[in-house]
């Protein structure tokens, strides 16, 4: 299925995604493609959180619905693909401290995600800096040892 997307820009901020069709579930990323990588991983992860709960997913609006929605304003819509029933959800078992379960419960609630999907958006995420990260690391080294050749 394709969902529409909201891009947006700020003066001085990574780019944002939204999705008219699921309220509260955002992503966003510091170039555009990006984002656009993230936006598909939130969305199918949004997704199975919400059939996981036992949630109506709702069909894709189509563009023409959404003319006058303010969200739109000032953004670029763009479809994101996700198809929910590819990839099986898992049900597994974590320990966490008490304090720590409350304070995540908080965050995925300000974020409009449920535990699972909040959980595994977060370690997707850090994945993905990490990797940023080593790749950035890597190239500094080859332009060192390049400069003192």
């Amino acid at each position: 299925m394709d969902y529409i997307a909201y891009l947006h820009k700020d003066r001085n901020s990574d780019f944002g995604v939204s999705f008219p069709d699921f309220p509260g579930c955002i992503t966003a990323g510091k170039t555009l493609d990006e984002a656009h990588r993230m936006a598909a991983e939130v969305l199918a992860l949004h997704i199975a959180g919400m059939v996981e709960d036992g949630d109506t997913i709702p069909a894709p609006s189509a563009l023409d619905d959404l003319a006058g929605d303010p969200a739109r304003k000032d953004a670029v819509a763009f479809l994101v693909h996700v198809d929910p029933h590819t990839d099986r959800t898992v049900r597994i078992n974590i320990t966490a401290r008490e304090k720590q379960l409350e304070r995540i419960n908080q965050l995925a609630d300000k974020a409009g995600m449920t535990r699972s999907a909040y959980m595994v958006n977060s370690a997707l995420n850090r994945s993905a800096a990490e990797r940023k990260r080593v790749s950035t690391a890597k190239r500094t080294a080859r332009s060192k040892r390049r400069a003192a050749v």
